[in-house]
């Protein structure tokens, strides 16, 4: 099956065409945007939500995209097994939407914090990490938040742990996890998470900006091309 791609767009999206451009242009797959005020998701096989500032990020980040029109359809394709990434403004909307758990919280600098980090891959066993080379230690995708403090109780963290959930958290070159390279407060320098089911992915970091040789960043390829992978294989 060749995957057909759809980026959400909501008022304040400012990583929609990035994305949209990596899909087509570098990775040469169909991908259509999705405006906010639709109802339907015309027969994507994989679902974006983009960073950015939705809605102004009112309320709280995510709040009121939450409750667009279109995210109705998202949350009944994520809940019948369709793969949706969430990425930073994307990954606060799954939270507020409740197809991830946890919320977030201001930086703890209560700085936006816009730079280049590592992240080790906590789980190689998803649709989102299986191109990840096992030799890679780390990946280098940058992060642009203001509010990229992942907190949960501590019950909602065992239960990530348990079930293989966090995906990725911040780290050095080398994969070592520690306090001194979390660029945010996120509890157990949270990254990314995914669902029970596996099919739902939440990360602050912008992969997306990190596909293009041109920027000599081209980590953010391998999570792309491991959803490609799944689908096409």
């Amino acid at each position: 099956m060749k995957p057909k791609f759809g980026v959400v767009v909501f008022p304040g999206s400012n990583c929609d065409h990035d994305a949209y451009y990596v899909i087509r242009k570098i990775l040469g797959h169909d991908v259509t945007f999705l405006w906010h005020k639709e109802n339907t998701l015309d027969d994507v096989n994989v679902i974006i939500l983009p960073g950015g500032f939705s809605y102004g990020d009112y309320l709280r980040t995510g709040a009121i995209a939450r409750f667009s029109p279109i995210m109705n359809s998202v949350i009944d394709f994520a809940n019948k097994g369709g793969i949706v990434i969430g990425i930073c403004n994307g990954f606060q909307i799954l939270l507020e939407a409740g197809l991830l758990p946890g919320v977030m919280l201001r930086n703890i600098s209560l700085q936006f914090v816009c730079k280049d980090v590592y992240l080790s891959t906590e789980n190689r066993n998803t649709l989102f990490t299986s191109e990840i080379p096992l030799e890679r230690k780390s990946i280098k995708i940058p992060v642009a938040h203001g509010e990229g403090n992942y907190f949960a109780s501590d019950d909602v963290l065992k239960s990530l742990q348990d079930n293989n959930q966090i995906v990725f958290r911040y780290s050095d070159s080398k994969g070592q996890v520690s306090d001194d390279v979390n660029p945010n407060g996120s509890l157990m320098n949270i990254a990314g998470i995914i669902n029970k089911q596996g099919n739902v992915l939440g990360m602050m970091p912008h992969p997306e900006r990190a596909c293009d040789p041109v920027l000599n960043k081209t980590d953010g390829q391998f999570i792309f091309k491991s959803i490609i992978n799944y689908l096409t294989n």
